[in-house]
């Protein structure tokens, strides 16, 4: 499908540094990382990898194959449109040779992120390593492609679908899956939800479609500290918002790839009394993350013993 979408579509599955990467869980909570997209103009899927270590988008994806792919953030890619693309698609979980998946990564980050080749560590530590360097990938054929050529979510999406004809129609042939309900609990309102709104004046917003694609938009967000809500700034256009489990997710990175932080609020997504859409959130979960300078090396040491096992006791599975 890829060969056929315009071509600043590909340019941004190609140049764009991260995607954020929607996946379902067992639970039907969506969750959304950035992840480093590896595109090759005209191919049939769009790669992005995973750490053996740190494997749950991977057995995520493999469980519930539909999963999303948001192009928002094109902080260092070179392209200065603001286009915005959502891809929904199948996913391929592709761990069958772990050897090759390893060099094949070697290969490509550096080709794509070249300043990031000094910050490897010495040959000798990338054995203790291995849970970051084998790697686990995940392959992306697109299903549906929505595009915001302006990047505004107000207006409504150029749409490129393999059932064409169903979405000009207004209706799907395919049965909607139940809707999961909400998560419930207590509210969590942790103190790095503060950096939302300032420091992260937009994020990524993602929840389950009727179609049971995961959908995902960037939109402004907004504080309320006294009711403990995220509101939403703008309500999309075109997408079928429903209340229920939710994710939503910050981050930044340098323009070379050299750092990057995030986090996410996973929660509710419910409709307000005036009609607009805010998230409650119930737990925040913080990334993989590669802070600046030496402060990197403190966090991959901190979680290292956790990554070696988890990559250990699938490699002995």
């Amino acid at each position: 499908m890829t060969a056929t979408l315009p071509e600043e579509v590909r340019r941004c599955f190609e140049r764009f540094i991260t995607t954020e990467l929607t996946t379902v869980d067992a639970r039907q909570q969506p969750i959304t990382w950035p992840v480093t997209p590896y595109y090759s103009d005209g191919a049939e899927t769009i790669d992005v990898t995973t750490g053996l270590g740190y494997p749950k988008k991977a057995d995520d994806a493999r469980r519930y194959p539909q999963v999303a792919l948001l192009f928002s953030d094109p902080t260092g890619s070179g392209i200065s449109a603001k286009t915005r693309v959502l891809v929904q698609g199948t996913a391929y979980v592709d761990e069958e040779d772990i050897d090759a998946n390893r060099e094949r990564y070697m290969t490509e980050s550096v080709i794509k992120l070249p300043a990031t080749k000094k910050m490897h560590p010495p040959k000798f530590l990338m054995g203790p390593m291995n849970w970051y360097y084998a790697r686990i990938y995940v392959k992306v054929r697109p299903e549906r492609v929505l595009v915001w050529p302006g990047g505004d979510p107000a207006v409504e999406p150029e749409i490129f679908d393999s059932h064409q004809e169903e979405v000009r129609s207004g209706h799907t042939e395919e049965p909607p899956l139940a809707h999961a309900d909400a998560a419930g609990g207590n509210v969590a309102w942790d103190s790095r939800i503060t950096e939302l709104g300032s420091r992260h004046e937009t994020a990524v917003v993602s929840w389950v479609g009727p179609d049971g694609f995961p959908i995902s938009v960037r939109l402004p967000i907004q504080l309320d500290p006294t009711s403990h809500r995220i509101r939403l700034g703008a309500t999309p256009t075109g997408l079928p918002l429903t209340e229920g489990r939710a994710c939503l997710t910050a981050h930044a990175h340098a323009p070379d790839f050299t750092w990057q932080e995030n986090f996410q609020v996973r929660g509710d997504l419910v409709q307000l009394a005036g009609g607009d859409w805010a998230l409650v959130p119930r737990k925040l979960v913080g990334g993989f993350e590669l802070p600046k300078g030496l402060a990197r090396y403190r966090d991959i040491l901190k979680n290292h013993r956790r990554f070696y096992r988890t990559a250990k006791k699938r490699v002995n599975a």
